[in-house]
């Protein structure tokens, strides 16, 4: 078993934790939506994400990382961005230390955000070279903080992701490939928690 299985499955404890103290619906339904929107990504039905009642008809991403920046604009986009993760194998990552403030117009926080990445896609902005690695002894461990802002609707629908990575935390590893977490263990662990009845 991967030495990172139990805090990957584990990722949305403390979120878990906040959503039962929320008293609004409105903001409660946002956490919700996000906690979902994270199992379902990470587990590569993306999909499922991206259904009407999950995400608005035109969703916006504004990724920045490296001092680049990656523009997503509408469905087709973002639909093809997901899917170019899926077939890169660049979708196993997880989040610690979540510091998560909600309100009405959506939620913003900060991150430790761990992802297993192709080596290909170590250059300073990983979301703007998507591409896969030829096997395991390729993938790398890569960390960094990120500060993300997610605006929703009033339905608590996603209506994009503003991603801002902070540079000067990028600490890339080796990893034991005994603890890559693999994209079929990744959903597998995670059929569960999306599964989990939240109050």
């Amino acid at each position: 078993m991967s030495r990172y299985e139990h805090a990957f499955k584990n990722m949305f404890e403390g979120l878990e934790n906040q959503i039962a103290n929320t008293d609004n619906p409105h903001h409660r339904a946002i956490l919700k939506n996000y906690r979902l929107h994270g199992l379902l990504e990470v587990s590569g039905r993306y999909k499922e994400l991206l259904a009407p009642d999950m995400t608005v008809e035109h969703p916006h991403y504004r990724l920045h990382e490296g001092g680049r920046s990656v523009i997503l604009d509408g469905m087709a986009e973002v639909a093809a961005f997901y899917q170019s993760l899926v077939e890169a194998n660049a979708l196993v990552m997880w989040v610690v230390d979540q510091d998560i403030a909600v309100n009405d117009h959506g939620f913003s926080g900060e991150v430790e955000f761990n992802a297993f990445v192709p080596a290909p896609m170590l250059e300073d902005n990983a979301f703007g070279n998507v591409r896969a690695g030829e096997d395991l002894s390729e993938i790398y461990l890569l960390r960094r903080t990120l500060a993300f802002v997610w605006p929703y609707d009033e339905h608590a629908r996603l209506i994009g992701e503003h991603v801002y990575e902070d540079t000067a935390s990028r600490e890339i590893t080796k990893p034991d490939p005994a603890d890559i977490i693999t994209a079929e263990r990744a959903a597998q662990l995670l059929a569960p928690e999306i599964e989990k009845e939240l109050p």
